[in-house]
């Protein structure tokens, strides 16, 4: 089983934010693999579906962004689960262009309390993630304010181009290709 986790806030006013890039992929990802996502488990909206033979769960955790971690070790350890092997994270990066991929195998928090959250209860930061850039926040922003904003329209569309390139690359990952799919998309 694979966990493909999908980092944002659960309440439809972060709907379409930068932080909430995470929650869109997963949303993608069960479309494009025809996964339901809408039970309550592990503290996260979830579904069990099958990418490429491989049976995963996929999450939207509902502890909102800062408390991530918690819905992620919940599910990892209820299902006896090696984070190392058998977690994906997507979230969100500031770092990064609109829409640009970024995958890698572990890492720090870099700034961001979802992931920061996740490390800090699963105690390790080996585990598989896509970053999604949303951009940098302009000169005189909050951060806060910039990563709960909104998308522009041009943004979202960007974004939305993008998710075929995401669900591309989950699907090598859990069939064991993350090698490849680094290559392609990093």
């Amino acid at each position: 089983m694979f966990i493909i986790a999908g980092l944002g806030n659960p309440t439809k006013e972060y709907n379409n934010t930068r932080h909430n890039i995470g929650f869109m992929a997963v949303d993608a990802i069960a479309e494009s693999f025809d996964i339901t996502v809408n039970t309550a488990r592990h503290h996260a909206l979830t579904g069990i579906g099958y990418i490429d033979k491989e049976k995963v769960l996929l999450m939207k955790p509902l502890t909102y962004m800062n408390l991530s971690g918690e819905a992620i070790a919940d599910a990892v350890n209820y299902y006896k689960l090696d984070a190392t092997a058998n977690l994906l994270i997507i979230y969100d990066d500031i770092s990064l262009d609109v829409g640009r991929l970024r995958l890698r195998k572990k890492g720090s928090a870099g700034g961001h309390n979802g992931i920061k959250s996740i490390i800090s209860h699963l105690g390790t930061d080996a585990f598989h993630r896509i970053k999604i850039g949303v951009g940098n926040k302009p000169a005189g922003y909050d951060l806060a304010d910039y990563v709960l904003g909104h998308f522009s329209k041009e943004d979202l569309n960007i974004m939305n181009e993008n998710m075929e390139k995401v669900c591309d690359a989950v699907k090598l990952t859990v069939s064991d290709n993350f090698e490849k799919a680094m290559n392609l998309y990093n």
